[in-house]
């Protein structure tokens, strides 16, 4: 089971990155904090300082087709908010 899964990568994630030293990343939905600590320390050989995890809800979508009425949702997502200690960094766009 690979827990990290990629990070997320939008305005609000860097701004918090490059201001409070906190990335974001989307994890595998039974990851918990302490295996979460351990595959960052691991993958980016950094120092975790906190883990904060949030699930969000799967989105229920439905429209109306030839065929009928068609339901379908979006997959469960669980994000992970990891500030690291004062002075390092995670480099994730120097492979692009």
């Amino acid at each position: 089971m690979s827990i990290i899964l990629r990070p997320v990568i939008t305005e609000k994630a860097t701004n918090d990155s490059e201001k409070n030293n906190r990335y974001a990343f989307f994890v595998h939905p039974k990851a918990n904090k302490i295996q979460i600590k351990d595959a960052i320390k691991e993958t980016y050989g950094v120092d975790v300082l906190e883990v904060r995890t949030l699930i969000s809800a799967p989105k229920i979508k439905s429209r109306y087709t030839k065929k009928g009425f068609q339901t379908g949702k979006t997959n469960k997502l669980k994000k992970a908010i990891v500030q690291l200690e004062e002075g390092q960094e995670i480099d994730l766009y120097g492979n692009i």
